[in-house]
């Protein structure tokens, strides 16, 4: 255990919630998947280990992530950039639909399916990150440093977008608050900005999912003027919130997770308030926020602008999903989407997330290293003072 201890670098805590996270995770999606288990022919012990091979894959990955120094994904970003533009057009073009939305491609001779999203959004932080960083001394020139930023944000957003709008609108969130930490000024800013609400309005009123998404903007806004049938899934979530009451029903003893077309992925928030209670969300809504608190530490602690730009892309973009998630499920947002990170079932979204972890906890151990060489440092000029 010492050994395994002293491979593993960077925030001690941010280790400590990744772990405290997939348990959590286990637990709720063994309760949760009975349904699906029994849609499969197959027992949820089955899909547990199935869920687990890929928690461990995650953790594996959030390893190698971390010994990785973080300066090297400045070069990577580039790379990722180029492959996910083509990735994100075949999935519009030749993907998998699922509920009229082409989100996913299947990986040959596996049979898993990738979701080329969770591949965007690591893209566009890592490579905003770097252009942010490398062109700060020229940062307000818009033709050699605003152009191609706004460029790389505009495509990734109306790709997304067009297949995945709730997605889109995190990932372009995060987009603004980098270029604000980055020092774009405000009119630079606000041209991004109204560039997106155009797109955005394109999508809504003119994309492919233009009826989807009005019809779920029609039952958050008016839920008692809609059918029961659209409102079916935010009404189970609301009857499982309701009847968990202060300390839940207990492990394995919801009863909305048999209702719920997907208690297990984008509602399992709510299975996990019926069964732990109002403790048990709150207490969910705390690691997250602590995930927040240590993440801004590693940030402001950054030596290189690199790294503090890259550790607070990827842990707002962390965090604004799940508050996302949690939102949607106590009825606070339209239903999307957009799964809770490290908690929901999933295959690439686990895995993607755990490499940005990984990434965080790079630039956390170079922070580590940088301040242990600079006590050295200082510890011997004391000595050849002392000794002078």
């Amino acid at each position: 255990m010492n050994r395994i201890l002293s491979q593993t670098k960077g925030d001690r805590w941010i280790w400590l919630i990744v772990i405290l996270l997939s348990v959590i995770s286990a637990l709720a999606v063994y309760s949760s998947t009975g349904t699906l288990a029994y849609k499969r022919g197959v027992g949820a012990e089955s899909i547990l280990i199935k869920h687990m091979a890929m928690i461990f894959g995650g953790i594996a990955l959030m390893y190698v992530s971390h010994k990785l120094d973080y300066r090297y994904y400045s070069g990577i970003s580039k790379v990722l950039m180029m492959v996910t533009i083509p990735l994100l057009l075949y999935t519009l073009l030749f993907g998998n639909h699922v509920n009229d939305a082409s989100r996913w491609i299947a990986i040959p001779g596996t049979g898993l399916t990738f979701q080329t999203s969770d591949l965007a959004k690591l893209s566009l932080i890592t490579f905003l990150a770097r252009s942010l960083s490398r062109k700060q001394e020229n940062i307000k020139d818009v033709k050699e440093s605003f152009m191609p930023i706004m460029g790389s944000v505009c495509v990734v957003f109306i790709l997304i977008a067009l297949a995945n709008l709730s997605t889109a609108l995190m990932l372009f969130g995060v987009s603004v608050l980098l270029l604000i930490i980055g020092r774009i000024s405000i009119k630079q800013i606000a041209v991004v900005c109204l560039a997106g609400a155009v797109l955005l309005a394109g999508v809504i009123f003119l994309g492919p999912r233009r009826k989807t998404y009005a019809s779920r903007i029609q039952t958050f806004m008016h839920p008692s003027k809609v059918d029961r049938d659209k409102s079916f899934q935010s009404d189970h979530a609301k009857i499982a919130i309701a009847t968990g009451g202060i300390f839940g029903k207990g492990p394995g003893n919801s009863t909305e997770r048999n209702y719920l077309p997907h208690p297990y992925s984008d509602f399992i928030y709510a299975t996990i308030i019926e069964e732990y209670g109002l403790i048990g969300g709150f207490s969910l809504v705390l690691i997250y926020l602590f995930l927040l608190y240590r993440c801004i530490k590693i940030v402001t602690k950054a030596p290189k602008a690199f790294g503090a730009l890259l550790a607070a892309g990827l842990s707002f973009s962390l965090t604004i999903q799940a508050f996302a998630n949690m939102a949607v499920a106590v009825g606070l947002g339209p239903v999307t989407g957009v799964p809770l990170p490290l908690v929901s079932m999933g295959g690439t979204s686990i895995l993607f997330t755990s490499v940005a972890f990984g990434i965080i906890l790079s630039v956390s151990r170079h922070i580590d290293e940088y301040e242990d060489n600079r006590k050295v440092v200082i510890g011997e000029i004391r000595e050849k003072e002392v000794a002078a």
